[in-house]
């Protein structure tokens, strides 16, 4: 399949590159279908990949492992939030967070409260709300991307 992305202008997308949301993305539960997507000209920059939207190509969100920049991250999670994705084990879950990358790159963070959580082998997925506030909304990153760069 072929679709026309904002961000990557025309790009080809395999079937087995679908992940399906069954319930959506917070804030747009009408968007069910994704792929996922690295600049390749670019490079994958600290990890950034794009969640990209099939229904709506000019969706994209930015989208990274959140282990990257919090290496403790572990939310728990009841598990019927993740009955609609099927059986998750340590080989086959992927979990993503937004990030948002303003003109300011200072101020750059991630979503550490709504992650992605992804069966890749099933290609389902879901958003979860992490409850308490233990995880932040807004995690500052820019910080530890460049102690990252810089091999600290």
């Amino acid at each position: 399949m072929k679709i026309n992305t904002k961000i990557f202008g025309e790009i080809e997308i395999a079937d087995d590159k679908i992940i399906t949301f069954e319930n959506g993305i917070v804030g747009f539960p009408e968007l069910k279908h994704f792929t996922l997507i690295h600049d390749e000209e670019r490079g994958t920059n600290a990890g950034i990949r794009f969640l990209q939207s099939i229904e709506e190509p000019a969706f994209a969100m930015p989208v990274m492992d959140p282990l990257i920049v919090k290496p403790d991250y572990d939310p728990e999670v009841n598990d019927e939030l993740l009955a609609s994705v099927g059986t998750l084990t340590a080989e086959n879950i992927l979990v993503l967070v937004t990030v948002t990358v303003p003109s300011d790159l200072t101020k750059m963070t991630v979503n550490l409260q709504g992650p992605f959580v992804v069966n890749v082998e099933e290609r389902k997925a879901c958003q979860i709300i992490v409850e308490g506030d233990i995880y932040p909304v807004k995690f500052p990153i820019y910080d530890i991307l460049q102690a990252g760069k810089a091999g600290e």
